[in-house]
């Protein structure tokens, strides 16, 4: 699968060549439900096989190919990014190293696509590194905020390309605030949903590629990883596991499990990752992958299938049950799975004597051009979305400051067309031609905050995703 498709690493494991020589290439056994000791010797085997794929410079992701995806297996595991260090030296730790790549601006590419920072985004939360703190001049969620579809509202990159629009909400919705919050407005979650339920094809399940409208691609078989991947977006997007759609794509699942192993039967046969992403998906969505309906009249679950996949002690996972020698990007999808997460997960307090479990830019750098994250809600069905540039001379800026760059330019065109009033700090009475209205006006929420009276002097800092609405 191109790179400008996906961001699976089910994709790319297939191009990579995986090392054997520090592994036993003996399996664990495994019995019907993964007992809680074997879980845990899983993860803990599981994070010292990936702890070994560090580079010598401390890092897990480069130019192409990468392995940056350990990050959110390392947080599922209870392993601090900022903990992986190559051979002990706490200057190269992982989380440093991935969060100077990011903020260099030459990543990630002369050509990037959405799936670039969605990806980035997932792996970055898990590291501990706030994705819209990146530094001063990258913050990864205005990244994403910029491949909003205008003419296809609710989609982020290219529609026929759907993954990017699943993997925005996992991103968007699943990084959250270093306190918790979900960061983005509910009217982008919503246009999301909508999408997302419009690809679901006749059988329950997702594909990787757009379905919406086109009968022949919804009467398609799905793809399992797919499914796992779209039904963790809609959870993580506050639809709960009760939702017709859902239980649908549970018993799309159910309906492809193997009785005598618990592996899924995918579209390229039994394997870790595709195994991975259904065991995560159903754990996003808070449905238990070893009872019900996932444990099969063999007695077996997916979990099962899972660590009967890992060698024993070396902790990688192999691809296909035929394999003798594990692969990175199946090592990474089975831990996270097998560690109860969805596509991320929250970082866990660092070991490392003072190390924090967030880093992230604390303030505009004077002169230096930043991107921020932007919502207009006009209260009548139009939503615009959009990444705003501007370069603050203070270490704050103003809500007043990012409409009048909005207005000037940003990504996607057309966000903000006109303010009122054009300077000060009072209260915006008119935005994009709608004006005040008795008690409907203009209001601001900073970072899923409460929303207040929308005043051009109110406070903009580094990495705010804001959402303007009109309504009471």
């Amino acid at each position: 699968m191109p790179r400008t498709v996906s961001p699976s690493p089910r994709r790319f494991a297939l191009t990579a060549a995986a090392a054997i020589g520090a592994f036993a290439l003996t399996t664990l056994s495994a019995s019907a439900t993964a007992t809680p000791a074997q879980i845990a010797t899983s993860k803990t085997n599981g994070v010292a096989y990936l702890k070994t794929l560090q580079a010598a410079d401390g890092s897990y992701a480069g130019p192409g190919l990468s392995n940056e995806w350990a990050f959110s297996a390392f947080a599922a595991a209870g392993t601090a990014a900022v903990d992986v260090t190559p051979g002990g030296d706490a200057s190269k730790n992982a989380r440093t190293v991935y969060r100077d790549l990011l903020a260099t601006s030459a990543w990630p590419s002369a050509s990037p696509v959405v799936t670039d920072y969605e990806r980035a985004t997932l792996n970055a939360y898990a590291a501990g590194i706030d994705p819209a703190r990146v530094s001063a001049s990258r913050n990864l969620i205005a990244d994403i905020y910029g491949y909003w579809q205008t003419a296809e509202p609710g989609y982020f990159g290219p529609s026929a390309n759907f993954n990017g629009t699943v993997f925005a909400a996992l991103a968007l919705n699943g990084a959250k605030t270093q306190s918790g919050q979900v960061r983005v407005a509910q009217k982008l979650r919503e246009a999301t949903i909508t999408r997302i339920r419009a690809n679901q094809h006749n059988d329950g399940g997702w594909n990787f590629s757009k379905a919406e409208g086109n009968a022949t691609e919804l009467a398609k078989t799905s793809d399992i990883d797919m499914t796992g991947a779209a039904m963790a977006a809609l959870c993580v997007s506050g639809v709960p596991n009760t939702d017709t759609d859902i239980v649908q794509a549970k018993a799309f699942l159910k309906s492809k499990l193997v009785a005598n192993s618990g592996a899924f039967n995918a579209m390229f046969g039994v394997n870790t990752n595709s195994n991975g992403w259904a065991v995560s998906g159903l754990n996003a969505c808070g449905i238990n992958p070893q009872t019900g309906d996932f444990l099969t009249s063999m007695g077996k679950t997916p979990m099962d299938f899972l660590i009967a996949q890992q060698f024993n002690p070396g902790g990688g996972f192999k691809y296909l049950p035929s394999d003798t020698s594990p692969s990175a990007y199946a090592s990474i999808d089975g831990l996270r799975a097998v560690a109860g997460a969805g596509f991320t997960a929250a970082p866990p307090m660092p070991a490392t004597t003072g190390a924090p479990q967030w880093v992230g830019q604390g303030t505009f750098t004077s002169g230096t051009t930043a991107k921020l994250a932007l919502t207009v809600d006009d209260g009548a069905g139009n939503l615009k979305v959009c990444s705003v540039s501007l370069a603050p001379t203070a270490s704050t800026t103003t809500l007043g400051a990012v409409l009048d760059a909005a207005v000037a330019g940003a990504t996607p065109s057309g966000c903000v067309t006109s303010v009122t009033p054009s300077s000060g700090t009072g209260s915006v009475t008119s935005l994009n031609g709608k004006a005040n209205s008795g008690s409907n006006t203009w209001k601001v929420s900073i970072d899923g905050s409460s929303f207040t009276t929308a005043a051009r002097g109110t406070t903009v800092g580094v990495g705010d995703t804001i959402a303007v609405r009109w309504g009471v």
